[in-house]
């Protein structure tokens, strides 16, 4: 009789704009082994988005119903939707031995943090806040006051930074998408948000 070994939780967080999806795609190519957690949220898909594969797509109905349930092991309204991460579907893959990666904000990874304090976690910091608002111009996704609502939240999500493990800037994407390897292959100890010169760069980033 076989048991397996309880995979391992990752999480990896950032403001919107500093290019973490990209990079968590390129991660994942990476690393195969890594199970991506399909969140549930009740905003639109956007035209290349998939049910299932990017998002479990559900109405409010179904979001409060889950709520209260308590089947999420995270959720959070954010700009005006609701996102979710299903407990039952990561303690699943967790027990069945692969490791997990949550793709989610600051506020759900507190909450995770609640439910499961081995977790480890990752934030993504950008360059600079021109470059934030550069790129979320750049997706051509939503609107100029949605853009600036996005900025403006930004500055509050990057001020947790410090409650993640980890802390990484996505300056040069090769190189930020190499520390991402390097910390979920073990190897992350350069890595670690309390160093000297991230909490220089952050204060730096912060007063802009």
């Amino acid at each position: 009789m076989s048991f397996n070994k309880r995979g391992k939780l990752w999480i990896v967080a950032a403001a919107s704009g500093t290019g973490k999806t990209s990079l968590v795609n390129a991660l994942l190519a990476q690393k195969p082994s890594l199970r991506l957690s399909i969140s549930h949220t009740t905003r639109t898909p956007r035209a290349n988005e998939v049910d299932g594969r990017d998002y479990h797509f559900i109405n409010l109905d179904q979001f409060n119903s889950m709520v209260e349930e308590r089947a999420f092991l995270e959720h959070a309204m954010v700009f005006g939707n609701g996102y979710g991460t299903s407990k039952a579907a990561v303690n699943s893959e967790l027990d069945n031995g692969h490791d997990v990666l949550l793709e989610i904000d600051w506020q759900g990874a507190r909450q995770v943090r609640q439910h499961l304090p081995d977790v480890s976690d990752i934030f993504i910091l950008p360059p600079s806040k021109a470059a934030l608002s550069q790129r979320l111009h750049g997706r051509g996704t939503d609107t100029e006051e949605v853009i600036q609502r996005r900025l403006s939240e930004s500055v509050v999500e990057l001020s947790h930074w410090h409650e993640f493990k980890y802390g990484i800037i996505n300056d040069q994407f090769d190189q930020a998408l190499a520390d991402l390897i390097a910390i979920v292959s073990g190897d992350g100890q350069a890595f670690l948000s309390q160093r000297p010169e991230l909490k220089a760069f952050s204060q730096t980033l912060l007063a802009d």
